[in-house]
């Protein structure tokens, strides 16, 4: 296997403290978040702020461990960790799609944010409709267990 090399960019600062404290899945959560954007990256955000949502990739400095089969809060049956959003992987990345609120210097303000606070940011990306969004036309054994 090949290694790779990642570098933090940043570090989220969310009102959640605590694993169990942050929500699941979700761009539904009113509470707002702050990335910090470490000062080599700066120059990076110029322009962000005319974005209403943004990608961010983070790393999910808190997951240790993995299994290959999965049980969700959403179905008792085991699925495959691929077929699951588990933050639990080989390589624990996790990825949300923010609404950005506004922009002070390096610090970005978002709200629908599910990352613990201190996690270490890898990357942002703006959040482009034509580019991201899809007709989605099955989603699996999630059918019927949340709301689309």
């Amino acid at each position: 296997m090949r290694e790779m090399k990642l570098t933090s960019i940043g570090v989220i600062h969310s009102p959640y403290k605590h694993l169990n404290e942050c929500p699941r899945q979700t761009s539904r959560s009113e509470l707002i978040a702050e990335i910090e954007i470490f000062k080599p990256y700066v120059e990076g955000l110029k322009d962000i702020e005319g974005f209403s949502h943004i990608i961010i990739l983070y790393w999910l400095h808190k997951s240790h461990s993995y299994s290959l089969l999965v049980r969700t809060p959403w179905d008792t049956e085991p699925h495959g960790l691929f077929a699951t959003r588990s933050p639990h992987r080989p390589n624990p990345i996790g990825l949300s799609v923010v609404r950005l609120l506004s922009r002070r210097g390096n610090v970005l303000r978002v709200r629908g944010i599910d990352a613990i606070d201190g996690t270490p940011l890898l990357d942002i990306k703006p959040f482009v409709p034509a580019f991201n969004a899809t007709e989605v036309t099955s989603i699996g054994w999630f059918e019927g267990k949340i709301k689309r």
